[in-house]
């Protein structure tokens, strides 16, 4: 899914722009009523003493983004890494690859939506800081039980597996947290710089992880990225956030906030198209996510240092994505900029099985396919993760993370272990074809929607006629 990441507003690429372009364009198609308008901003201001001009001023939001950053740079790491590991050490088979991938977001599925309402019941920095500190603990098994020489398949499992647990939480909030960080005019430029910040360690990231790879061999880089969540850790301890604790009165019965947060994501037209096309991307994704080391470790003989740089080069456009994304926004609009997005992501995958068919190119067709998904998502997700904060009011925002999480995450594991069968089954190219055409069908949801026959989303909650059904 990178050169200057955050040139200086007086550049016009910075994130803010996202937001001062929807001030500029046209009038929403469909005007929210005032009483929802009042409920989404509800809680939303931070404390008076927070910076008002661009974010670069605001030391607490940069403490924030530097422990992301760090922690982004090591997730990096560890994703090559990891299958790395398991392909040519542990000579692991499709299948397996597809269990040991499965594990990784099989907690989505299980207890995503009851996380989501805990979250909502607790301070969401504090629920980050211990998601952390578990990661850190679990990852560095992995190097400890390598150097014991005992390490096999299902450790990587189990590690996985209290990894996504993690990251269930950590995530949720992750999402959920910006609002009480910033101004609700800041949000954009937050979601700008942090996504941005992903796409840059997506560039250095695998480059550096495949040397590593080389020189330490693949268990003993996973160190770095232990370092990476230890040091996101201790940034968060100094962040501080301005998010009220609910009060305990405040808090229904776990079943009855779960359904809350469902009704309030799929009761929206526009919110359950997204879903619906993010979540049918992200199975037939996962499909081809789960045979791609193996493609190209395995069946094109490629070294880990051929796969980082693959990777790195790809990353390129998505960092390219975020800072184009304000501009894009601002010549056809935020609304029509999802279905685009989604049509440009759902037809890029077709290069990797065309690898197979032109393994001559294997390399260029590798890194074009991961640039144009890579710049095409980060369009697609700013825009929508944005909208997504703007209208939900604060009592609801991890709920709606999770719920949204649970669809288009909890498919994953369901997907990853489907690809292992058939990898092993049909072979890995024929399912590779099939990933394919699966992507290029999820963009329907969003293509066929009411999103072309509005300029800028709404600002509020929007229950508005979906007349394309």
């Amino acid at each position: 899914m990178s050169q200057s990441l955050e040139p200086d507003a007086a550049d016009g690429v910075d994130p803010t722009a996202l937001a001062e372009a929807r001030a500029e364009s046209s009038t929403p198609l469909s005007t929210p009523d005032a009483a929802d308008a009042v409920e989404a901003d509800q809680g939303q201001q931070p404390a008076p003493g927070s910076p008002k001009g661009s974010l670069w001023r605001d030391r607490n939001f940069l403490t924030l983004w530097g422990g992301q950053a760090l922690s982004q740079f090591g997730a990096q790491i560890t994703e090559l890494a990891l299958p790395v590991l398991a392909v040519l050490l542990l000579n692991a088979t499709e299948f397996e690859i597809g269990v040991l991938n499965a594990a990784g977001v099989l907690a989505f599925l299980v207890v995503g939506l009851p996380a989501g309402a805990w979250i909502d019941r607790l301070r969401k920095r504090r629920v980050m800081i211990a998601a952390d500190l578990v990661r850190a603990i679990a990852l560095a098994t992995l190097p400890v039980l390598a150097l014991l020489d005992v390490l096999e398949i299902w450790h990587m499992v189990a590690v996985a597996l209290v990894m996504g647990v993690a990251t269930v939480f950590f995530d949720v909030s992750y999402q959920s947290i910006i609002p009480s960080l910033v101004r609700p005019g800041q949000i954009a430029e937050a979601n700008g710089k942090l996504e941005s910040t992903q796409q840059l360690a997506g560039l250095a990231g695998p480059a550096i992880g495949g040397w590593l790879v080389g020189v330490l061999a693949a268990p003993f880089a996973i160190l770095i990225t232990v370092g990476t969540y230890v040091a996101s850790f201790f940034a968060l301890l100094s962040t501080r956030d301005h998010e009220p604790r609910r009060a305990a009165g405040d808090h229904e019965p776990l079943v009855t906030e779960i359904g809350e947060g469902l009704r309030w994501v799929f009761g929206n037209p526009l919110l359950r198209r997204i879903v619906g096309t993010t979540g049918v991307a992200n199975f037939f994704g996962t499909f081809a996510g789960t045979l791609y080391p193996i493609f190209v470790l395995r069946t094109l003989g490629l070294g880990p240092e051929v796969l980082g740089v693959v990777l790195s080069l790809s990353a390129v456009g998505g960092v390219l994505g975020a800072v184009a994304t304000p501009r894009i926004v601002a010549r056809i609009g935020e609304a029509r900029a999802i279905p685009v997005s989604a049509i440009a992501f759902g037809f890029a995958p077709i290069s990797l099985p065309l690898v197979a068919v032109f393994p001559e190119l294997a390399v260029p067709l590798l890194i074009a396919g991961g640039f144009l998904t890579s710049f095409t998502v980060l369009l697609y997700n700013i825009t929508q993760v944005t909208f997504r904060q703007r209208i939900t009011p604060p009592r609801l925002l991890g709920r709606m993370n999770a719920s949204i999480r649970f669809v288009v995450w909890g498919v994953m594991p369901i997907a990853a272990l489907l690809a292992g069968a058939l990898g092993t089954w049909i072979g890995v190219v024929p399912t590779l074809w099939i990933a394919a055409a699966g992507e290029a069908l999820a963009c329907l949801f969003v293509a066929t929607g009411p999103f072309w026959r509005m300029r800028e989303l709404p600002d509020a909650a929007w229950n508005g006629p979906d007349r394309s059904r």
